[in-house]
């Protein structure tokens, strides 16, 4: 097969970057190991839009295709400014950090495949790149394994919204693959659940007493949230350590992860007021991977970038988490260590530089791999960021192709202009 852009991974940056590129008038193929698209939101369970708004201010940072989804969900207005516009399932703690709620993972599922097959991308699930062919420095080909065997497709572009490099990795670019990779977690819910004043404290005493008799090895917090309905809880509290791109490894945390939240729920149903007569739902499909690889692009974005909010003239996505680093140990009462307070950050600008993988011109890279520091990445990894990155490789892989040039020679000032003239971009760029 040949196309102009072959999209790896269908998660949020993949998400973001098939639907752009084909919007720009190129022709997309989307290549996803799941049977659908969504990455975290929908494989793993997490249903927050995390970063699209500034916590300070509770100003919308992120547009684009994260606003545009949230208006065909029908709880936001296309004008929207300010989180508060917004009727989302998560309560003001959570918008205070600039995140919004999702109250149907399956009509999110949906809704992706309806906006890819708008655009005109051409879907493949139960997908996974599995290798490279490259010359010159370029990308001839990427092998994809899928229901028909090994497939051979030939594309202009490539993205690589993998989360894990895995394109750029076996194209040889450069990478950066940290020795001590924060966690991963199974999400899980479960129903029948009574809410009551003092369910969060005897849950949390409930984990410890699961650690401390051996039956838990790591946990965090608990997070106990009622997005989906009054009686379901959703659930975010098992740690597991492991290096999520050793494929041995990965199976062994997915098989701790299940096990951990089984137990979790279990303890709950027997030690806390308001689990009683509670079943668990479920967990996964797939557990939620933090870190694994990163590529040294042609700019690496760092902490001091974020901090001091530099500015970049190819800035082309607004990020504004906080940085979100887990630790790789129990953390009681929260995500983080008490000796390790929360580095807030306001709006900073990402430029498309760091989307441009070194060693191959005809790449890009968005979301969690992108070129960044560990401490930088523990802010843009999030959904709504890793989306709005995706948005921009969308259309500078279009671009790219339009002026006959290779992404690595790509002008992402240009980029920045068309997702402007799109209703994305970087929100603090001024016309």
């Amino acid at each position: 097969m040949k196309v102009d852009v072959l999209v790896c991974g269908g998660g949020c940056a993949g998400l973001g970057a098939a639907i752009a590129s084909a919007r720009a008038g190129a022709m997309v193929m989307l290549v996803e190991r799941a049977p659908f698209a969504g990455g975290i939101i929908t494989t793993v369970g997490l249903p927050f839009l995390d970063g699209i708004a500034c916590w300070e201010t509770g100003r919308l940072v992120v547009k684009g295709l994260a606003l545009e989804l949230l208006t065909r969900l029908g709880v936001a207005q296309k004008n929207a400014t300010i989180i508060e516009d917004i009727q989302c399932a998560v309560g003001n703690a959570f918008k205070r950090h600039g995140s919004v709620g999702l109250m149907s993972i399956e009509r999110f599922k949906i809704l992706a495949d309806e906006l890819l097959q708008e655009a005109g991308v051409k879907i493949l699930y139960h997908a996974m790149a599995c290798g490279t062919e490259v010359r010159n420095g370029r990308i001839e080909a990427v092998f994809v394994a899928c229901k028909d065997g090994i497939v051979r497709i030939e594309p202009g572009v490539v993205i690589d919204c993998t989360g894990d490099a895995d394109i750029a990795n076996y194209a040889g670019c450069p990478m950066d693959i940290p020795a001590d990779r924060m966690p991963m977690t199974m999400h899980f819910r479960i129903g029948n659940v009574k809410r009551s004043k003092e369910m969060y404290a005897q849950a949390a005493a409930a984990c410890k007493l699961a650690h401390t008799e051996g039956m838990l090895p790591h946990y965090y917090g608990p997070g106990i949230s009622f997005v989906f309905a009054e009686d379901e809880a959703y659930i975010h509290a098992v740690r597991v350590p492991g290096n999520a791109v050793d494929a041995f490894d990965l199976t062994r945390a997915e098989m701790q992860g299940r096990k951990d939240a089984f137990t979790l729920f279990t303890y709950w149903r027997k030690h806390v007021q308001g689990f009683e007569n509670s079943y668990l739902i479920g967990s996964g499909p797939f557990i939620g991977v933090r870190e694994t690889r990163r590529i040294v692009g042609q700019h690496v974005l760092c902490e001091d970038d974020l901090i001091q909010r530099r500015s970049f003239d190819d800035a082309i996505a607004t990020g504004s988490w906080y940085i979100d680093l887990h630790p790789n140990k129990v953390t009681e009462g929260s995500a983080h260590h008490k000796d390790s307070p929360l580095i807030k950050l306001k709006p900073y600008d990402i430029p498309f530089r760091s989307l441009v993988a070194r060693g191959v011109d005809n790449l890009l890279v968005a979301g969690r791999c992108h070129s960044a520091t560990r401490n930088a990445a523990g802010s843009t990894r999030v959904t709504v960021t890793a989306m709005a990155m995706g948005e921009a490789a969308g259309v500078g892989a279009a671009l790219a192709l339009r002026q006959r040039t290779s992404p690595a020679e790509l002008n992402g000032a240009d980029v920045r202009r068309e997702l402007i003239a799109a209703g994305g971009g970087p929100f603090t760029y001024e016309a």
